[in-house]
């Protein structure tokens, strides 16, 4: 005992039953009246413990590599019980992962699922439905943002492999050939052998290292709450197609009452915003029902509306030395087809996979060989994503008879051709490209 408590801070890649030893040792002192020794040494360090940062967390402690995580949040405000409009839509590959992870219990009937996606240009003649065969399961689910959160902070609070730092700042940060070290506010000094950022679209550690980004911004804002509605919504997902911008409504489970709800998603002029958001919740209610035309009757707020300027953004690259972007940190697109948070996800899982398969072959975490495998295996496909979705939001927006007859003409093309619409259902359900096996719901 005394040897663990006096010898210096050291990885934790090791059984769960060492690591829980050494965890309880470092933090809780012994016997003998030495003083609490808090953990500093871990394998990676990841920076932002907010969705994608506790995901990644997660599925590196399932294969054994532990974390630190640090967010200057603190987890009372982000943990709050009520219910504040925010939902994501969660494919059905970035469920599969959850699932990998141990996180299926949790969040089993937690969301509703997506059975059926409806897309139309500004609910005229010609929509087009993407709906799955039996066997091909559900698009996605809606979640509410409070309730994965809480299952993810929980799950990590859980882990020996993972030590939370929230609330903390960051003081400083360095990286160099030998590994990276954080120094918290409190004093706290911690070492990795990687650093994984997690931050968001405004990173401050991407700008520190010197990584440009590619962005530019819509000029439009989006609106996102939820609404109780008349009608069922039968898990069907709506996107009306509006020249001012896509409006999404999305099924969420019923409320505890058994009204029927939604989420949605309601993209706008930026100049037009603020009137919108001043409007009384009756006169908000009513412009929403006017957007979705009365396909679910008579509506009103059953959240909170909240809304953000709607950029685009792209890292021109996602690693430097010792160092690897994830998530919004690394890109950023237009919220038309609710692809944001899986993107990350997808970050996630391939970045787990390399991680593993590095320490498998007894490599530094660090290791370039290991970031640029990294790099090649993500660039491409969030390119491709970030590009897709900013040409839909262009091509709808596209003002004019003529432009709306001709993306009628091409709904309909794909609407009648099956390879099209499979191709479209496995690019909603995240299932296209070179899958890390995570997202095929098997460990690493």
């Amino acid at each position: 005992l005394l040897y663990k408590v006096n010898t210096p801070p050291f990885r934790l890649r090791r059984s769960p039953r060492q690591a829980l030893r050494a965890k309880s040792s470092f933090e809780s002192g012994d016997q003998l009246g030495h003083k609490p020794y808090m953990m500093e040494k871990a394998d990676i360090i990841i920076i932002g413990g907010g969705l994608v940062g506790l995901t990644q967390a997660l599925a590196l402690a399932k294969h054994g590599i532990s974390s630190h995580v640090v967010d200057r949040a603190d987890p009372e405000a982000m943990l709050a019980h009520d219910f504040d409009g925010r939902t994501s839509a969660i494919s059905s590959s970035s469920m599969k992962m959850f699932e990998a992870i141990g996180l299926g219990e949790a969040l089993e009937g937690k969301g509703c699922p997506i059975e059926q996606i409806w897309v139309s240009d500004g609910l005229k003649p010609g929509s087009l439905d993407f709906v799955p065969g039996a066997e091909d399961g559900y698009l996605g689910q809606m979640f509410e943002n409070r309730l994965i959160r809480r299952t993810l902070y929980e799950a990590a609070k859980a882990s020996d492999a993972i030590h939370l730092h929230m609330p903390a700042s960051i003081l400083s940060k360095e990286r160099d050939a030998t590994g990276v070290t954080v120094t918290l506010d409190n004093g706290t000094t911690l070492s990795a052998d990687l650093m994984v950022v997690a931050e968001g679209r405004q990173s401050t550690t991407r700008e520190e290292a010197g990584i440009k980004i590619i962005h530019w911004q819509y000029n439009h804002s989006a609106m996102v709450g939820a609404v109780f509605h008349e009608k069922p919504h039968q898990n069907i997902a709506y996107e009306i197609f509006y020249p001012s911008g896509p409006f999404a409504v999305l099924p969420m489970l019923d409320s505890a009452d058994g009204r029927h709800r939604s989420a949605i998603v309601w993209s706008v002029d930026e100049a037009d915003a603020p009137g919108y958001m001043k409007l009384s919740k009756r006169g908000y209610a009513a412009e929403l029902e006017k957007g979705m035309g009365g396909l679910l009757g008579k509506v009103e707020l059953a959240a909170p509306l909240s809304s953000y300027k709607l950029g685009f953004h792209h890292a021109g690259s996602i690693t430097a030395e010792r160092l690897v972007l994830i998530g919004d940190s690394a890109h950023g697109i237009h919220p038309i087809a609710g692809q944001g948070l899986n993107l990350g996800l997808r970050d996630v899982a391939a970045l787990a996979e390399v991680l593993v398969d590095g320490m498998r072959l007894g490599l530094d975490l660090g290791d370039a060989q290991l970031l640029e495998r990294y790099s090649r295996w993500r660039s491409v496909d969030t390119l491709l994503v970030a590009m897709s979705t900013d040409g839909l939001n262009r091509l709808f927006g596209i003002p004019g008879k003529a432009a709306s007859a001709i993306r009628r003409f091409g709904m309909g093309l794909v609407q009648r051709t099956r390879p099209a619409k499979a191709f479209f259902m496995a690019e909603a359900r995240g299932e296209s490209g070179a899958l890390p096996k995570l997202l095929k719901g098997v460990a690493v």
